[in-house]
């Protein structure tokens, strides 16, 4: 381990590899799952132990609708359970949760699971746990673009007004910093519509684990990779 961590102040992960580890122990992809909500779990407490502020998973995309019926089903029973399972835990340990996607689409039942779960973490001052759920980075940004559009419309603001700082105040990460780090893990090698916009200086860093296998080893060593990259924001490193 590096004698000195760089700590992220926000680190987004997608968690990537469910399917395929259970497809390779002859599973359903149901297993897969399960064991991946176990492996969030050990997560929370990784991000809890080594002190990250934001911790954003990408749990279900707007593209996930196009998987089979009967697994996007079991997909949202399981966060339900999740919920209602750990909710306790999470608020014990002062985590303040946020779900960030449309919820428009969502059954009435979630909505008011969704809506109990922020107002009772609302004042929680310890990790902030942001969960990407019916999330799309594209959708985020055209559903602030229409806001913004309608707030034009409306005569209340400019065109002149429009920056990126109103933009970043319309998206659903609104008040939450940017990520300095995106893990991905699973193999693959792309962001996948996972916070298009609020990514754009962070920090790649993509693993062959895949997701239930992921462990704090993993974990730390993805901050050792953080730590041993220069972040320069478009300037030049400095001269000593």
């Amino acid at each position: 381990m590096m004698e000195k961590l760089q700590i992220p102040v926000h680190i987004g992960v997608t968690m990537d590899g469910n399917g395929r580890w259970a497809q390779a122990r002859g599973k359903p992809r149901t297993d897969g799952h399960r064991e991946g909500i176990k492996a969030l779990r050990k997560l929370v407490e990784y991000a809890i132990r080594h002190g990250i502020r934001y911790l954003t998973v990408f749990s279900f995309s707007s593209e996930n609708w196009r998987r089979p019926k009967s697994e996007v089903e079991f997909i949202f029973k399981l966060l339900r359970r999740f919920v209602e399972s750990d909710l306790q835990k999470l608020h014990a340990n002062n985590v303040r949760i946020r779900i960030l996607g449309d919820r428009e689409e969502l059954e009435a039942g979630l909505q008011d699971i969704i809506t109990e779960v922020e107002r009772k973490t609302q004042n929680n001052t310890g990790l902030n746990l942001n969960v990407a759920f019916n999330y799309g980075g594209r959708a985020e940004i055209a559903s602030a673009v229409q806001k913004i559009a309608r707030a034009v419309s409306r005569k209340e603001i400019l065109p002149d007004d429009i920056d990126e700082n109103l933009i970043e105040r319309t998206l659903f990460t609104n008040e939450i910093p940017d990520p300095d780090l995106l893990i991905r893990t699973g193999g693959e090698q792309r962001i996948s519509n996972f916070l298009v916009w609020q990514s754009a200086y962070a920090e790649l860093v993509f693993l062959d684990v895949l997701w239930p296998d992921f462990d704090e080893e993993d974990f730390v060593k993805s901050l050792e990779i953080f730590s041993s990259r220069q972040r320069r924001f478009g300037g030049i490193e400095p001269v000593s």
